[in-house]
């Protein structure tokens, strides 16, 4: 069944309807692909750059440090083994890539169960435009509160990059603004309410059906 959402003016008054068609629509299945999608997107924004130096990589070391007989201690080769003060760290870690791979059947699984589960919860919300006349925080924050999406973390999804929507929202910690095309699982469930333009939903509808 197809689900229509108002389509809003930035004073917040109903100006439309938006018909999502059922084909874009999941409620049954894919639990599973949302969280392999998530994991998967949280892996790949580690660094994976943590390192620790082994007993061979360890400055110094080269001499025996005492005779290999007749000292009543457990022989030794190097002062830079793990036991030793300034030895080399034991399977410590190492550089890695912490990427998992989806195919994108699962992808597209995941980001359409996302979806649907905001738009039963009324999370979804559309607006016509959102062309700013300038950059100031205070009226990119005026049009939020008309729309009703202003308490808590925000997810703007619009067509193409804006400047002044850019920098209008570069300081609200609570605020990220995306692409269409870049939204994600992730980015779907990560945020308390979702602000598309109409030209923007039309784009990320296409991902789905």
């Amino acid at each position: 069944m197809s689900i229509v959402i108002d389509i809003q003016n930035v004073k917040g008054e109903k100006v439309g309807d938006y018909t999502i068609d059922d084909s874009c629509l999941e409620l049954e299945k894919g639990a599973q692909a949302v969280h392999d999608a998530v994991v998967a997107f949280l892996a790949e924004n580690r660094a994976g750059t943590a390192s620790t130096k082994t007993r061979a990589e360890v400055s110094g070391g080269g001499k025996k440090p005492f005779k290999q007989k007749g000292g009543g201690r457990a022989r030794a080769g190097s002062t830079r083994g793990p036991i030793w003060r300034h030895g080399g760290i034991a399977f410590g870690p190492k550089p890695r890539d912490f990427s998992v791979k989806l195919n994108s059947k699962v992808k597209k699984l995941a980001l359409k169960r996302s979806f649907s589960e905001r738009l039963q919860d009324k999370s979804v919300a559309v607006v016509d435009n959102l062309a700013l006349a300038d950059h100031k925080t205070k009226s990119i924050a005026t049009v939020f509160k008309a729309l009703k999406v202003d308490d808590g973390k925000l997810l703007v999804s619009v067509k193409d990059y804006d400047e002044n929507l850019l920098r209008a929202t570069g300081n609200m910690g609570m605020v990220c603004a995306l692409k269409a095309a870049s939204v994600n699982t992730y980015h779907v469930l990560n945020a308390d309410k979702l602000l598309f333009t109409k030209d923007a939903l039309d784009e990320f509808v296409k991902r789905l059906a």
